[in-house]
């Protein structure tokens, strides 16, 4: 048994799903990875990590939307503010959501689903850079 671990540091360019799939995939290629599990877990409470369909753009745009209708960004119905108007949200959204992704990886790729995709979902509107750690127990 080996293991493996690293980060990853992700900029989204702005608010909303960003695929990260090819970014996890070549951290497996690079460190040589052939049989196991991959662990991602995202260092922060106002972003998440998901598994979705990367087949249409209409699904991601649906997503963002339902989130922000699910947390609206309004001053007056959260108590939590020091961080600007959207941090509360973000922190609604992210607690609906997930930090972590366990992904198996077989004969050295991700064992994705065909229309899966691994994303960063960035909750706040000034996106900064997010570090996910990355581990993995195999062959």
């Amino acid at each position: 048994m080996r293991q493996v671990s690293g980060t990853l540091t992700v900029q989204a360019a702005r608010h909303g799903l960003h695929e990260i799939t090819r970014e996890v995939a070549d951290w497996v290629a690079e460190n040589g990875l052939q049989e196991g599990l991959l662990t991602l877990f995202l260092r922060h409470t106002s972003a998440a990590l998901l598994v979705q369909e990367n087949a249409d753009p209409d699904l991601q745009r649906d997503l963002e939307d339902f989130f922000a209708a699910l947390a609206p960004e309004d001053p007056g119905r959260y108590r939590h503010r020091s961080e600007g108007p959207d941090d509360m949200p973000a922190h609604l959204k992210a607690a609906l959501t997930q930090v972590h992704l366990a992904v198996p990886v077989a004969a050295g790729r991700l064992r994705l689903g065909t229309w899966q995709g691994i994303y960063l979902f960035e909750l706040r509107n000034r996106p900064r850079p997010r570090e996910i750690a990355l581990h993995w127990l195999g062959e």
